[in-house]
């Protein structure tokens, strides 16, 4: 104890190093094996020598310690990555077991019972005391005697155990004295400790009153000001989105939707970033998103609004586009909302004022009629259909005329909207190209200005002042070093109003006339959230309507016909009125098809059905018509007209159309007496004249008609060929003897009708051609129904010059037969046969080509030759030179030259050697 007394205040080495050594190996003998992972960060490590022996308030003050632990029990000792910690506790509880064992057997040795009951690491004795009692007692009473026994009993283990202790006390006495004395040296240590912590403190004190308090007070202004600053930025910021809900009505009172919508997204932007976690705000955000679904509401009653204006205002006027900005404004805005589905409002639109066009037509039309009393016929059909076809082509021609500006008008309209979609879509497109060549071009710098920021650690006094206060080079370093994604929109350094929340609709202001493309490209903001897909397909869309409006229009102007035609009115015009309603329904289809670069069928197809009517009921007038004149045909030569030639010269070069009437002129022309065609006579009757104008007729309905076409080729087809069999039955089938009352048909006649076939088989080719300039490749099939007429014709021709030989065959067999040779010469039959052979060619001469006769009388004189060879075979007369010979042969004399005296068979080769058997 004295040594230790007298030992110095300051610990000695050895004294210290043992000291240390003993904390040391305290230390080590009770820290955990692990410490806590990922949790409690790492204290600092390395030998003790080598830290300041004196505290430090600098290094002590970031030194962890028990209380910034933050980890319960249970989870250390449930953590998989530390499973020893456990181990190291039960380890230490088992040693002092044991130990604690030893020192039981130690009793024992003692004649201490080795009973559980003086073992238990009880807090209250009483407890051992009545836990002993209930031993030893058991259930019984417990007498005096008894007590006093255990109380001896209980004593003397007592008084082994104090001696015991003492004994061990003995044993560690240097141990025990040991630690008073260091004990006492620890005392003087501590309390030096204390002085020398007590004079460090005053040094720092001074220290920082002289060296650091200025410079942390003029950090801390610096810092305090730059946060005036921040919270001054925040409520200007925050008073300018309280003034949001204004704006955006002032904006939707001058129908701004853009904008305002512009300005609700930036508000809730700023909400959503700036101003997130402010009480004040809690319910700005859901009132904007309302808002924002009012201004969705209002921007679909005000493009129903503009549809109906732009619809229904007068078309009188010009087609120019009402109020363009507007419409280029609320497509926008409707696109912003991805409200895709606007066009239809324009489409239904669409339907009405069809409708209403139509209607106000015939109303106006009706009020000009004096004729038509509304009072008295109410409903608007009933007065359309008292209209006369003037009034009602005028009134149709009126609606085609109001329809044509319609489509024109809303092609106009839906261009524009087009061009807007388009614009988007080339937006985005741009917007695409320019973030990939910006993420190109920004790697390299981007990794430069990471890597300057990232050598640092902490923060530097620098950092702590605005870049306003910095040098130009340092506050180009700060703020590229504090440029982030998240970084404030607003300067810090600044008092001015943020750029970020004035700006919602000054880009949204166009007063121009015309929308340009550069004033719609501002008015495209960068959150139009539009895939390429959707613009292209609401682009489509909008061009189907301009496909749907055609049809519209033609839809209304079928029903328009119909209801013209429920009496049948259609059906009862004549070629000129429906040529004419034709041609005005086929100009307003190419004209519908011009401007909507698409064919609407329906009223084609309405077109088509009357056309059908139309053509059933112009062939049955005209077949009816032909068959009344043929019926009434008396088959004689008719007088041409000078109308009827006229109509035959305006067929030339194989172009078909009727010439107009001039009836001064026909008036002062007589009659001729044949048709002259390309140089050839034509004897023809009444009926076939009538015949070529009604096949004029036919191809100049299918000039004004070109959907006829095929109609009317079957249906001419029929009417020449009824004409080639009516003619037949009646002239080759003699029935025109009962239907005319002709007494016989006579050479004249057939002739004559012969020389008609031929004037239609002349004009068969032209017609053909005519047909087949006007038919499809795929139609040309049809073409051999003139083929099939043709061979009809001559057919039928060559039947008319058969029966004319039979006639003379029938008479040379009549007058042959009764033929003898004998004196006078020449013979009563050859009188007789000259004499009808002249009558013969007295009938046809005039009526058939030159040509056609002599080959009619080539084939007559054959029948002759056979008839009398087969007669002189009979009589025995063979060319002999007798006197028989003689007179047969003065008799074909007289035959030949009477034959070739009639005109234009002076040179016919009779041939008449042939009626002589030839000698075997």
């Amino acid at each position: 104890m004295a040594s230790s007394h007298s030992s110095s205040p300051v610990p000695q080495s050895n004294s210290s190093d043992a000291f240390f050594k003993k904390e040391m190996d305290a230390t080590k003998r009770f820290r955990p094996v692990q410490s806590l992972p990922d949790v409690c960060p790492k204290e600092p490590t390395g030998d003790p020598h080598n830290l300041c022996d004196s505290p430090s308030l600098v290094a002590d003050q970031h030194r962890w310690t028990i209380y910034h632990s933050k980890v319960n029990l249970p989870a250390a000792l449930n953590d998989p990555r530390s499973p020893r910690n456990i181990l190291h506790y039960t380890n230490r509880k088992s040693l002092r077991g044991r130990k604690f064992m030893k020192d039981a057997r130690t009793f024992v040795l003692l004649k201490i019972p080795s009973t559980g009951l003086y073992y238990t690491p009880m807090i209250n004795p009483g407890q051992i005391w009545n836990k002993y009692l209930s031993t030893a007692g058991g259930k019984g009473n417990r007498d005096a005697a008894s007590s006093r026994l255990l109380q001896e009993k209980l004593s003397h283990y007592l008084d082994i155990v104090e001696v015991n202790i003492a004994h061990q006390i003995s044993l560690r006495s240097e141990a025990f004295f040991h630690a008073m004395t260091s004990q006492h040296e620890l005392q003087d240590y501590l309390r030096k400790t204390s002085q020398a912590v007590k004079l460090l403190r005053e040094k720092i004190a001074q220290i920082d009153k002289v060296m650091c308090e200025g410079s942390l007070r003029v950090l801390r202004l610096s810092l305090t000001r730059n946060n005036c600053i921040k919270a001054y930025n925040k409520l200007k910021l925050m008073a300018t989105v309280h003034q949001t809900q204004p704006t955006v009505q002032l904006l939707l009172s001058t129908s701004e939707f853009v904008g305002a919508l512009d300005l609700i997204a930036t508000t809730q932007e700023v909400l959503q970033q700036e101003l997130q976690g402010i009480h004040s705000f809690r319910h700005l955000g859901s009132q904007l998103c309302e808002l924002e679904k009012l201004i969705d509401k209002m921007m679909i009653a005000e493009f129903s609004t503009y549809a109906r204006n732009d619809l229904n205002r007068p078309l009188e006027d010009d087609c120019q586009i009402l109020e363009e900005e507007r419409l280029v404004s609320l497509v926008f805005g409707l696109l912003k909302q991805r409200k895709l589905n606007f066009y239809e409002i324009y489409g239904d639109e669409m339907i009405i004022t069809a409708k209403n066009i139509i209607k106000q037509c015939v109303v106006n039309t009706v009020s000009q009629i004096e004729e038509i009393d509304t009072e008295v016929v109410v409903k608007l059909a009933d007065q359309m259909r008292m209209m006369n076809f003037p009034q009602w082509f005028d009134l149709l021609k009126n609606i085609f005329s109001k329809f044509t500006i319609f489509l024109k008008r809303i092609k106009a309209t839906l261009n524009t909207i087009r061009s807007v979609v388009f614009l988007v879509l080339d937006k985005n497109q741009k917007n695409r190209d320019l973030e990939d060549t910006l993420q190109k071009n920004s790697k390299d710098s981007t990794v430069d200005t990471e890597v300057a920021y990232l050598t640092h650690e902490g923060m530097f006094i620098s950092d702590a002042f605005s870049e306003g206060d910095l040098p130009p080079v340092a506050a180009d370093t700060t703020s590229q070093r504090n440029a982030s994604p998240n970084s404030e929109p607003c300067s810090s350094d600044s008092v001015s109003e943020p750029e970020c929340t004035t700006d919602s609709s000054s880009s949204k202001e166009q007063t121009s006339s015309s929308v340009t493309a550069g004033a719609v490209e501002m008015m495209i903001s960068d959150d139009m959230k539009l895939t390429d897909l959707e613009l292209v397909r609401l682009a489509n869309n909008i061009q189907e309507l301009l496909y749907n409006a055609s049809d519209i229009c033609h839809d209304r102007s079928v029903k328009f016909l119909m209801a013209r035609a429920k009496d049948g009115f259609l059906e009862k015009l004549n070629s000129s009125e429906f040529v004419t309603l034709s041609r005005l329904m086929e100009g307003f289809i190419l004209d519908t098809e011009q401007i909507c670069g698409r064919k609407s069928m329906s009223l084609r197809g309405a077109l088509q059905s009357q056309a059908n009517r139309f053509v059933n009921r112009f062939h049955e007038e005209r077949k009816t018509k032909l068959s009344l004149l043929l019926d009434n045909e008396r088959w004689k030569q008719a007088e041409v007209p000078a109308e009827f030639q006229d109509l035959v010269d305006s067929v030339s070069d194989g172009r078909i159309s009727l010439p107009e009437k001039k009836p001064a002129a026909t008036e002062e022309r007589k009659p001729a007496e044949f048709l002259i065609v390309e140089g050839q006579k034509y004897a023809t009757v009444g009926t076939v004249l009538l015949l070529i104008r009604i096949i004029l007729e036919y191809c100049q309905c299918v000039d004004n008609i070109p959907s006829i076409t095929t109609d009317m080729l079957t249906r001419l087809s029929d009417l020449l060929k009824y004409f080639n069999s009516r003619s037949c039955q009646l002239v080759l089938g003699a029935g025109a003897l009962q239907v005319v009352g002709l007494k016989t048909i006579t050479t004249k006649n057939l002739a004559l009708s012969s020389r008609c076939l031929q004037l239609i088989v002349h004009y068969i080719p032209i017609i053909r051609a005519h047909f087949e300039a006007r038919l499809q490749p795929k139609q040309y099939s049809m073409l051999r129904h003139f083929d099939h007429i043709t061979k009809d014709y001559h057919d039928h021709v060559a039947e008319i010059s058969a029966k004319l030989v039979a006639i003379m065959d029938s008479l040379f067999d009549k007058l042959l037969s009764k033929y003898e040779v004998k004196a006078p010469v020449p013979s009563a039959c050859f009188r007789n046969i000259c004499k009808q052979m002249a009558k013969m060619h007295e009938a046809i001469y005039d009526l058939l080509p030159e040509e056609q006769t002599q080959m009619l009388f080539l084939r007559i004189n054959a029948s002759y030759k056979l008839h009398l060879k087969r007669q002189l075979a009979h009589l025995n007369v063979v060319n002999d030179g007798g006197p028989l010979n003689g007179l047969v042969t003065s008799d074909v004399a007289f035959y030949t030259g009477n034959l070739q005296a009639l005109k234009g068979l002076n040179n016919l080769d009779l041939n008449m050697a042939e009626i002589w058997e030839q000698k075997r």
